[in-house]
């Protein structure tokens, strides 16, 4: 083979590199520019306090490394808020299973106030979904709140979650009945039935109790430290 052949052979692999990588970084760039959303969201009744309506969403829009989060949760109890708040994050992936966020969130009633949010969201070994989160007040209260969740799947459409949250603060909070230490526990067993994966139906028993300073606070307003309810809802997401 002579020269000229040989500088053909190279040119050509080299040119038939270089439209590879190209082809590459276009189709990288592509995918980056998509936007996604999930926004799931969970609304229930439970036939405790006169009627007690729960309502939870959880979501993001953007795309695989730069997301906004959207959260809300609370209940209306005896025709008021209680606990009612909202978030509004900036999520950025670090892991391939784990986002950093940080934003701010909204206390809606029965006291309004205003937090800086900070924390992690993402699926800790073995599959259980994790959320930990840490919240300052434009008091500078510092409190703290970790959520997870498993899900067993009995069949393909039917669904068993146990779920845990637990919140804490670093002082007492009087005025809103929190006190220093772990605050107060959640815990529950939900049993959902996928009629499609964007819509499920169930049944979910929760277990509430305040702890340590804080139910001290509670038993002194004269109000219960602890709480099951048995609730009926609907999970959607799209």
């Amino acid at each position: 083979m002579n020269r000229i052949s040989i500088l053909a052979c190279v040119a050509g692999s080299l040119l038939a590199t270089a439209a590879a990588a190209q082809e590459e970084v276009d189709m990288s760039a592509a995918h980056e520019s998509e936007l996604f959303h999930v926004m799931e969201v969970e609304l229930d009744y439970a036939d405790a306090h006169d009627g007690l309506w729960n309502w939870n969403l959880d979501g993001w829009v953007g795309g695989d490394v730069e997301r906004l989060w959207i959260r809300s949760e609370g209940e209306i109890a005896d025709g008021g808020f209680e606990g009612a708040e909202v978030q509004f994050l900036y999520g950025r992936n670090f892991h391939p299973f784990w986002d950093a966020l940080i934003g701010v969130r909204q206390d809606l009633g029965p006291d309004s106030e205003t937090y800086l949010a900070a924390g992690v969201a993402g699926l800790a070994p073995y599959f259980f979904e994790t959320e930990a989160t840490a919240f300052v007040s434009t008091e500078g209260d510092l409190s703290a709140r970790f959520k997870q969740s498993f899900e067993l799947p009995v069949t393909q459409r039917l669904i068993v979650e146990p779920h845990i949250e637990l919140s804490a603060f670093a002082q007492d909070v009087p005025e809103q009945g929190f006190g220093a230490g772990f605050s107060d526990v959640e815990a529950g067993l939900q049993i959902r039935y996928e009629v499609t994966r964007k819509f499920a139906p169930y049944v979910d028993l929760i277990w509430e109790r305040d702890l340590g300073e804080t139910a001290s606070l509670t038993r002194a307003s004269g109000e219960d430290v602890e709480d099951t309810t048995l609730r009926f809802g609907v999970r959607a997401w799209f």
